[in-house]
């Protein structure tokens, strides 16, 4: 007898049917289209065998030990593999690098940053000082932003960072949480006066081996109050020549600053020309946008002009691609222009665009120790370590 559904009534009061029943046909009545397979399997599936469906054999090898589990796939030619538990991974110790994960390297740098730790001195000192102009005529792109965290990040390395404010709206000064109000001793007092740039630097209270020498709005007017002065270009360079800790490291030992980071204003005045006759080498920072690209090649044409008439030793170093959208085609396209032309110039660390890297300095603070985890920290903590790295190896 058959219900209204057309299910035996054995079933529908619960009965178990036949184990090997013949399989119901999809296409009416007749032999089932599926043939039997023509190798018996040794294991599992005499039902199957029987209603004409092939067989699978699953393969358990047994352990050689109680912790080491292998696990392989339905062919025996496979490659197996071990499965490990979390102790077994802790028993290994310093062998296993658990720091090799995204997620691990945020969690990290964030415990290191917050609790002012840092990362010692895992990355090489450079020989000598190095003096780094950070430039470019177009606003908007980074310059500032650059310069603070790439100096956060090169100090939380364990290098001895100085940052001096070139620009007169001081954002840097604000960032790095150092007093920049007008009459505050600063760079105007070190190139119009003439004060020496060691009685005018204070340290960044959130990094330490940071310090900064900060702008005031006077600086705006120095333009102006240097135009009679002799060498006015060369004002800057001996301001730095003259600093007891810019240096080599058999001059002035292990307490020398390893970087001197410029922030320039966004203009091709007398400012930045200082800065571009006192570097020996330029950073960058280029926008992943048509402007910003087409804007580098006066600023590189500026640079040759610099170079032929008045610092010999000044090159162009490090470009850095900022603000980049990967959503967008046009920025992977300026990104990919800018590398095919400049080659291993440029960092391949790009920073990505972060609503926390643009809130930090309304908090005094720098991404670095605002948000240690985000991905703008991130990037801005290995472009640093790409920087220091490459140029140790030159």
């Amino acid at each position: 007898m058959t219900t209204e559904s057309g299910w035996p009534d054995a079933i529908r009061a619960g009965l178990q049917p036949d184990r090997c029943a013949p399989a119901p046909s999809l296409w009416g009545p007749g032999p089932s289209p599926i043939p039997a397979p023509s190798t018996a399997f040794s294991t599992g599936g005499e039902c199957a065998a029987e209603r004409g469906y092939p067989q699978v054999t699953t393969i358990h090898p047994q352990p050689e030990t109680d912790t080491d589990i292998v696990v392989s796939r339905e062919t025996a030619s496979s490659q197996p593999f071990t499965v490990r538990t979390a102790g077994d991974l802790a028993d290994e110790g310093p062998s296993f690098d658990h720091r090799t994960t995204p997620l691990a390297q945020a969690a990290e740098h964030a415990v290191r940053a917050r609790s002012g730790v840092g990362f010692g001195s895992g990355l090489p000192r450079p020989d000598t000082t190095r003096v780094m102009v950070v430039a470019n005529q177009k606003g908007g792109v980074g310059k500032t932003t650059s310069t603070v965290n790439l100096a956060a990040a090169l100090a939380q390395l364990g290098q001895r960072v100085l940052v001096i404010d070139l620009d007169p709206q001081g954002n840097a000064s604000t960032a790095l949480a150092v007093e920049h109000r007008r009459g505050t001793p600063s760079t105007y007092d070190a190139l119009v006066d003439g004060v020496p740039l060691a009685d005018v630097s204070a340290p960044c209270p959130d990094v330490a081996n940071l310090h900064v020498v900060p702008a005031t709005i006077d600086l705006a007017g120095a333009e102006i109050e240097l135009v009679s002065v002799v060498a006015r270009e060369n004002r800057l360079l001996r301001a730095i020549e003259a600093h007891p800790l810019v240096g080599s490291l058999g001059e002035i030992g292990e307490e020398r600053y390893d970087f001197v980071l410029i922030d320039c204003p966004p203009s091709l005045g007398l400012l930045t020309l200082n800065a571009l006759c006192a570097g020996r080498e330029m950073l960058i920072p280029i926008q992943a946008e048509y402007y910003a690209l087409e804007g580098l090649g006066q600023l590189l044409e500026t640079v040759e002009m610099v170079k032929a008439h008045l610092n010999p030793r000044l090159r162009v170093s490090t470009i850095l691609v900022t603000m980049y959208d990967a959503r967008t085609r046009l920025a992977a396209g300026v990104a990919d222009e800018v590398r095919d032309h400049f080659g291993d110039l440029v960092v391949k660390t790009t920073i990505p665009r972060s609503v926390r890297v643009s809130e930090a300095p309304s908090y005094a603070q720098t991404v670095m120790t605002y948000d240690p985890a985000s991905p703008g920290a991130l990037s801005y903590l290995e472009a640093a370590r790409e920087i220091a790295t490459q140029g140790a190896q030159q």
